[in-house]
């Protein structure tokens, strides 16, 4: 059997929290969960990582990540509407063959609020530092356009929210998701 360094065992750590807090929650999984998962015990995770607010904001830091590099990787040589339609679809396919990537962002903005509303203001500031990240990934090819990045943020929110709750493609509640001529004629700007 080949030893994981603590480097190696700090990732598997980080991508089994994040399938853990993907399907609870961060105050619905246990890290005792985490550590089963990774075939590990309690006390040496706590080596790996402070505490479970570590853990999770680790996992969602690789959340924020995973989906920035996405983005960027679809976008490289693009502009505009050729980056917009690469961006989507290239999210697309990552909702589609990687859902607990979708449900970690989900969990993550769910548990920045509830942290807030418990007076924890740190714990959001490396979420909102990720978003920013996001957004400026998204933002460059698309003209810097605030409103054309609005609305593509605004558009990947509604997408979150409508596969976390199950509609199935082809759903009526999807037609008005797809570009459409009046959206070409805004970025043709």
């Amino acid at each position: 059997m080949v030893r994981m360094s603590a480097d190696e065992r700090r990732e598997s750590v980080v991508r089994a929290a994040m399938s853990e807090f993907a399907r609870g929650g961060y105050h619905g999984t246990s890290t005792e969960a985490i550590a089963r998962r990774v075939g590990v015990s309690q006390p040496y995770l706590f080596r790996l990582f402070p505490s479970k607010k570590a853990i999770f904001l680790a996992a969602s830091e690789r959340c924020m990540n995973d989906t920035t590099r996405t983005f960027a990787e679809a976008s490289v040589g693009l502009e505009g509407e050729e980056a917009l339609h690469a961006m989507a679809n290239a999210y697309t396919k990552v909702i589609a063959e990687q859902p607990e990537l979708l449900m970690m962002q989900m969990q993550t903005y769910v548990a920045v609020a509830a942290a807030e509303a418990e007076g924890d203001e740190g714990f959001g500031e490396s979420v909102r530092a990720g978003w920013m990240r996001l957004w400026d990934v998204v933002h460059l090819p698309l003209g810097a356009d605030v409103d054309d990045t609005t609305t593509f943020m605004a558009y990947g929110m509604l997408v979150n929210c409508l596969v976390s709750m199950g509609f199935p493609p082809g759903h009526r509640v999807w037609e008005g998701l797809y570009p459409s001529a009046r959206t070409k004629g805004r970025l043709e700007k």
